[in-house]
C-alpha cells in the first residue's frame, strides 16, 4: 500500500492505550452509587428531612427544595459535602429563610463519608 505508514506494534499499542484514557472519562462515572445513595437516604432521613421534607420537597419557613436546586447542582460532590460541614446561618445573605442550618444539619457524628452517601442521595432527588 502505498502512501500508508507503517504501524508497528508499539505505536499500535501506544494508539489504543491513548483512546483508552480518552474514553475513561466518558462513562457514567459522575451517577450515583445506588448504594451510597441508598445509605444516603437513611442519613438524610434521620437529619435533613426534619427541614427539607422527606423527598426534598422543602418546609415552608424551614428548609428550601433540595428537588432540581439549582445551588445543589452547582457544587462537585466535594464543594456540596464541605458545605454541608460548614451549615449555613441566619446571617448569611444567601440564607433566603432565616433559619440557621446548623453544620453536619445538627448531627456532629455525620462523617465525610456519611456526607458523601447524603449527597449521592441529593443527586437522585
Amino acid at each position: 500500500m502505498k502512501g500508508r505508514p507503517k504501524l508497528n506494534a508499539q505505536s499500535a499499542l501506544l494508539s489504543i492505550a491513548g483512546a483508552v484514557i480518552l474514553l475513561a472519562g466518558c462513562g457514567p462515572s459522575s451517577e450515583p452509587n445506588a448504594a451510597a445513595a441508598a445509605k444516603g437516604r437513611q442519613h438524610y432521613l434521620a437529619t435533613c428531612a426534619l427541614c427539607h421534607g422527606a423527598a426534598g420537597e422543602g418546609k415552608a419557613r424551614l428548609g428550601k427544595t433540595l428537588q432540581d436546586n439549582s445551588f445543589v447542582e452547582s457544587l462537585s460532590d466535594e464543594e456540596l459535602v464541605e458545605f454541608l460541614k460548614e451549615g449555613r446561618p441566619a446571617w448569611d445573605p444567601s440564607n433566603e429563610r432565616g433559619i440557621d442550618m446548623p453544620p453536619k444539619g445538627g448531627d456532629p457524628t455525620l462523617t465525610d463519608d456519611s456526607l458523601m452517601e447524603i449527597v449521592a442521595y441529593l443527586r437522585t432527588l
